[in-house]
């Protein structure tokens, strides 16, 4: 009979140690501080704040009893104030370390051949470039370069980003660089919250081992197309430097980066925001729409039609 009773008070007190397994006091408080401070836009940096707290004072994230339902709840508890889609609120411990460790991948598995996936010269020398991700050129030169030096070799490029999520803008302005002329081209500039500062980047003509500031290029979108890649979507097709084919791309022109909190929690912070120099807008909430809406299925091949076109090839 004890030992029937021991077990019992074991397994009840293991029950409640589980659905006590961590203060979510401290990790709302500190996620709210961090909007607060650092949220592109003040006025809803307040307004995620203001919300997580009354909510923590009347304890609805009591409810939850693991730190990743409790992180589900407050990545919709943000985009329930502005629904931006570089907020992301997750629970992973080991990406937490990975990240605390400066890791440049921002603790994710990093990209096969820097997202350079396939480099090929189709017919007609048609340049074709299946790139799945802008890495930091710091860290990409060895795939970067031999790359962009055998693309430019062709007549016409096509650079398919429709599994393009994103990544860094010293990418996009090596990429540029070879498609722009010997005059450095101001492609984008971007307010920066933390500091109240703005930063630019233009093309530089010594990146290039080869520039063709005239080469047709075509760019390809889907609506997975996000952030960088929109941003090199969204500049050439203002500069006028490319005809964009295929889908409107996902709306997301809020850079930022992960910050660490609670112990494992991550949130991405959108800090800062795209401001074109033409339009003098940007493309949050509203994707980059193509001069040529088709299925992103159908892009590669209306891309080729168009190429052949201009080359006189058809």
């Amino acid at each position: 009979m004890r030992k029937i009773l021991l077990t019992f008070c074991l397994t009840t007190f293991s029950i409640f140690v589980s659905a006590q397994e961590f203060d979510a006091t401290s990790v709302v408080t500190e996620l709210a501080d961090l909007m607060n401070r650092n949220y592109v836009y003040p006025e809803h940096g307040e307004a995620m704040y203001t919300l997580l707290i009354n909510k923590l004072n009347n304890g609805e994230y009591d409810q939850f009893e693991t730190k990743k339902e409790l992180a589900s709840a407050l990545d919709a508890d943000l985009k329930s104030v502005v629904y931006d889609k570089h907020i992301r609120v997750s629970f992973d411990r080991e990406r937490a370390n990975r990240i605390q460790n400066r890791d440049p991948n921002g603790g994710r598995e990093p990209l096969a051949n820097s997202g350079f996936e396939k480099v090929e010269i189709l017919e007609h020398n048609i340049g074709y470039l299946d790139l799945r991700g802008f890495v930091d050129i710091r860290y990409a030169e060895d795939d970067a370069i031999p790359a962009m030096d055998k693309l430019i070799q062709a007549d016409a490029i096509i650079f398919d980003l429709r599994q393009n999520g994103g990544g860094s803008p010293s990418m996009i302005r090596f990429i540029s660089s070879y498609i722009f002329g010997d005059v450095p081209v101001h492609l984008n500039t971007f307010y920066w919250r933390p500091g109240d500062s703005y930063s630019e980047t233009w093309t530089n003509p010594e990146f290039a081992s080869v520039r063709k500031p005239d080469i047709p290029v075509f760019v390809l979108t889907s609506d997975y197309t996000f952030s960088a890649a929109e941003e090199f979507t969204y500049n050439l097709k203002h500069t006028k430097r490319a005809t964009i084919v295929g889908e409107v791309t996902g709306g997301g022109a809020h850079p930022g980066g992960p910050s660490v909190f609670g112990d494992g929690f991550i949130v991405n912070i959108p800090r800062g925001r795209a401001i074109n120099p033409i339009t003098k807008k940007n493309w949050e909430g509203v994707g980059v729409v193509p001069h040529i809406l088709t299925s992103s299925e159908d892009a590669l091949d209306k891309a080729i039609e168009l190429a052949e076109k201009a080359l006189n090839k058809n």
